[in-house]
């Protein structure tokens, strides 16, 4: 009779069982005891490395193939933008997003071969999402902002804007917030709910632009004569276009003084320069036409005194210092014979 010691574990004698199991068979074959427990267990420690070693190739391959799915989904969305140069904004963020993807997929098969269900895992994740999802609300509305600020794309990287009312080169855009760097070169963090929720100013995505100088003028001016001296410098400058032509008008006329507005285009890049020598020019040739401004002035008034009479009107005295009327004299008592 065959001694029952001899004979494995059931559980090894079944079909092979998945590494982490594979290893608690083992131990439990070498704590039951006999001549061949121990072979098993070296055959369940092989199933767990070879499992392992298949995990890390998976593991490899996948980080691998992120980053070629990546570089792919940058080059496609540079070339799906055909006008101008490619968002690197929308690249980035596309390739991340693929990155991502491709790595959590990579790690569920990586957890699938050590034995790990991951269906427990995926029903834990999405009951936790929504209890995430409750207590992020404001944080999620800065994402789904900051994706659709990406697909419409109102302004890029290197952009100058104005958000919610803040003036900046736009730095680096995210999920969350969207980074600006201010004339003084401080950083400035808007949330991505409040740039999409409020008016956005693109300064950097029109070829040209306009710029309007308006100048007082006094009423006894010769308008023409400073129309035509603003007009004088700004077509004497090489920066200002031809086409649109520089326009120049009495636009307003003020309580003390009159509007004259001087309007000029020029290219994006001098744009600034342009405007400032503009003013300095203008000032100058108005200043040596004898066309000045302005300034406020005031006009005092100087209201003459009346000095009090000696009688009041109807013949009766003024009061005395005291507040008291003074008795009249008895020359000044009407007789009581004629009466």
């Amino acid at each position: 009779m065959a001694d029952s010691s001899a004979l494995p574990p059931p559980a090894l004698l079944d079909a092979t069982p998945q590494p982490l199991g594979a290893v608690r068979a083992g131990v439990d074959a070498i704590v039951g005891g006999g001549p061949d427990n121990w072979r098993l267990f070296l055959e369940a420690i092989g199933q767990v490395a070879v499992s392992l070693v298949i995990a890390a190739l998976i593991l490899a391959f996948t980080l691998w193939a992120s980053g070629l799915a990546a570089r792919f989904t940058r080059r496609a969305v540079g070339r799906l933008q055909r006008n101008g140069a490619p968002d690197a904004t929308l690249q980035g963020f596309m390739a991340s997003l693929v990155r991502w993807i491709v790595i959590i997929v990579g790690l569920m098969a990586v957890l699938e071969q050590l034995g790990v269900r991951t269906t427990s895992i995926l029903a834990v994740l999405g009951a936790a999402s929504i209890a995430i999802g409750l207590a992020l609300q404001g944080a999620l509305s800065n994402v789904a902002a900051g994706v659709m600020i990406l697909i419409l794309r109102p302004y890029r990287v290197g952009d100058t804007v104005e958000v919610n009312g803040k003036v900046g080169t736009v730095k680096r855009l995210d999920l969350f917030m969207t980074a600006l760097a201010d004339p003084d070169n401080l950083d400035i963090y808007v949330p991505n709910g409040k740039v999409f929720g409020d008016t956005i100013i693109n300064y950097s995505s029109p070829a040209y632009r306009r710029m309007e100088l308006n100048f007082s003028l006094d009423y006894d001016h010769d308008l023409d004569r400073a129309r035509a001296l603003l007009l004088e410098c700004a077509t004497a400058d090489p920066r200002l276009l031809k086409t649109p032509a520089p326009w120049c008008q009495v636009t307003a006329l003020a309580e003390h003084s009159v509007t004259v507005t001087l309007r000029a285009w020029a290219k994006l890049d001098v744009y600034w320069d342009a405007r400032f020598d503009l003013v300095q020019r203008a000032g100058e040739a108005l200043q040596s036409g004898g066309l000045e401004h302005p300034y406020p002035h005031q006009t005092a008034v100087a209201k003459a005194q009346k000095t009090p009479s000696a009688t009041s009107p109807g013949g009766v005295a003024p009061p005395s210092a005291n507040g008291r009327r003074s008795r009249p004299d008895a020359s000044e008592t009407p007789s009581q014979e004629g009466s």
